[in-house]
């Protein structure tokens, strides 16, 4: 018999995501993000719920040629930016646009043979320091992808921001004043926000807005799920009870013997562990759904299994549901019990978890 543990991949809640991002930024273009094979979600599954995105951005260009062999038209942007010369024949290949962020990217562009010309993002470090140009070196660079024959006149012009999950963040505002400054009087269009800042940042929609967790319906922001925000989950992670047992007061649960039970009471197993993604560090009374009622973990989650407290539903049997997150169970309560934010669980899930399109 297969392994019950399944992930359900609702694409009606990717369409009302991206038109709740739409309703929040309606003067912005959407570029869905799609990268990590679609938050863990896959990929071409995702792209295509999502077709109605302005365009979609991955990490990899492998990424880029799957859309592109699963049919998908509309413009695609790498955001990590390409990596070596031997790349731009691919990018005009797959038509795909590219994020310039280092002296590197011009040198490689500036000895590209002759051929389509790649549009190309401009990126400001604006204070993340993780990628991009200094303030005081934009306009040095945009004026050089402006001389370059390979590269397209409209460039866009984008930062990434470090803090927009902390609403009223004072690193944000300075952000966006160090984004504004650097670029004043540059052409191209804008684009600054991420999730975060499509919730809570409307001074940064601009002209692209580049949603990635918010269109799976998951929050960034602290104490909160995307519930919250209008959104709704995209993945309902769930297996069954594989056993109930009773087992008596003082006796142990599991590896290290962490979880010792108060009295006698039933203990379900569920086929489900860290093998499968579901994050292994999470304490003891981590919630679950039995039968769609709350029952909570004990003892150390293991690589294929999980044990749960089933006092609260004494009637639990052998091939009851349960729901690991999910409607009625947000993802970002597991994640907050793991210590990390909801997209990290979603994007864990293994290749033996069984996919299923809703």
């Amino acid at each position: 018999m297969a392994r019950p543990t399944s992930a359900t991949i609702h694409t009606d809640a990717l369409r009302h995501n991206l038109s709740q991002v739409r309703h929040r930024a309606p003067n912005s273009r959407v570029m869905a993000v799609v990268k990590a094979d679609g938050y863990g979600h896959g990929l071409e599954r995702v792209a295509r719920a999502l077709s109605g995105a302005d365009a979609f951005g991955v990490a990899a260009l492998s990424d880029a040629e799957r859309l592109r062999a699963a049919g998908l038209s509309q413009p695609i942007v790498l955001l990590s930016g390409f990596d070596e010369v031997q790349d731009i024949p691919q990018l005009r290949r797959l038509n795909v646009e590219t994020v310039i962020h280092h002296s590197s990217q011009l040198a490689m562009l500036e000895q590209a043979l002759p051929g389509d010309p790649v549009r190309c993002w401009l990126k400001v470090d604006s204070g993340m320091h993780r990628l991009g140009f200094a303030p005081e070196d934009v306009r040095d660079a945009h004026a050089r992808l402006r001389a370059m024959p390979a590269v397209a006149d409209d460039i866009v012009l984008m930062n990434h921001l470090a803090s927009s999950d902390a609403f009223g963040s004072q690193q944000t505002q300075e952000q966006l004043r160090i984004f504004a400054e650097a670029t004043a009087g540059l052409p191209g269009v804008r684009s600054l926000a991420n999730s975060a800042a499509v919730l809570g940042w409307p001074e940064s929609h601009l002209d692209w807005v580049r949603p990635g967790g918010a269109l799976y319906g998951i929050s960034v922001v602290e104490g909160t799920s995307g519930l919250d925000f209008g959104l709704r989950p995209v993945m309902t992670l769930a297996t069954r009870l594989i056993a109930v047992n009773r087992v008596r007061k003082g006796e142990r649960i599991g590896y290290s013997a962490t979880w010792e039970c108060p009295e006698d009471m039933p203990v379900g197993v569920a086929a489900i562990g860290y093998g499968d993604g579901y994050p292994r560090n999470v304490p003891a009374g981590t919630p679950v759904l039995v039968n769609g009622a709350p029952a909570g973990i004990v003892g150390r989650v293991s690589m294929d299994l999980m044990t749960i407290d089933l006092r609260s539903q004494p009637d639990a049997r052998t091939g009851d549901p349960v729901v690991l997150w999910g409607e009625g169970l947000p993802v970002e309560v597991i994640a907050a019990a793991a210590d990390t934010i909801g997209y990290e669980p979603v994007c864990s899930i293994t290749r033996r978890v069984r996919f299923i399109e809703a």
